[in-house]
């Protein structure tokens, strides 16, 4: 049925920029106001965005394309199902954003604490990178599960999932975050005055040492 296809793509996807637009704006907003930084929350969407690009990628690569997806028992589809790589946003962007947030926060803890960007990042990848990639392997084996179901369309959507939160969590969070935060050094903890003002950040106050006694 063509035409109700074509219907379905306009009515899903017709709005699909301004909905990106709106969650892009408010990921911004409400990472600015947590993290008190805006590198950081830029740098995060981007990443997402890449991690998304790869995942869509990849089924392509396999199913669309047909290599290696013989071993779902499907062969080329040379297409992807039209709500697909919507479902696909929407799970894996709240997923890696949920990492994301996971990892910076503790790397800002730490920042505070010892005022040191490397540290901070070596701090963070330590309390954060077990519970990660554990939780990753857990989603993973779960959609991997889902995969064995009889219909090819959710074959499509557990394998599009199970590989972008693998993708995501070894290559954008493992590999990517910190050699950008590495490279980025201080700015990555950069708020502009406008931003602070604009967003109602508090200033941070830092306490001042006791001025010795002076001896009589």
């Amino acid at each position: 049925m063509p035409a109700v296809d074509r219907d379905f793509v306009h009515a899903v996807y017709g709005n699909f920029i301004y909905v990106l637009a709106f969650v892009l704006i408010l990921t911004l907003v409400l990472l600015t106001r947590a993290f008190r930084s805006i590198v950081l929350p830029i740098k995060a969407v981007l990443l997402n965005l890449v991690s998304l690009g790869a995942t869509y990628g990849i089924i392509v690569f396999i199913f669309q394309k047909g290599h290696g997806s013989s071993l779902w028992n499907i062969s080329a589809t040379g297409a992807i199902t039209a709500w697909i790589p919507l479902m696909i946003f929407a799970f894996l962007f709240g997923l890696s954003m949920d990492y994301e947030v996971f990892m910076l926060s503790r790397m800002r803890e730490a920042y505070d604490e010892t005022h040191s960007t490397n540290r901070a990042i070596e701090l963070g990848l330590a309390r954060t990178g077990k519970l990660v990639t554990s939780a990753a392997l857990i989603l993973m084996f779960a959609f991997l599960v889902l995969s064995s179901s009889p219909g090819f369309e959710i074959k499509v959507f557990a394998i599009g999932l199970a590989a972008g939160i693998i993708f995501d969590a070894t290559v954008i969070r493992a590999l990517l975050v910190p050699a950008l935060m590495a490279l980025l050094g201080k700015w990555n903890w950069w708020l502009p005055h406008w931003t602070r003002r604009a967003l109602f950040i508090r200033e941070e106050k830092r306490e001042r040492a006791p001025e010795p006694a002076l001896e009589s």
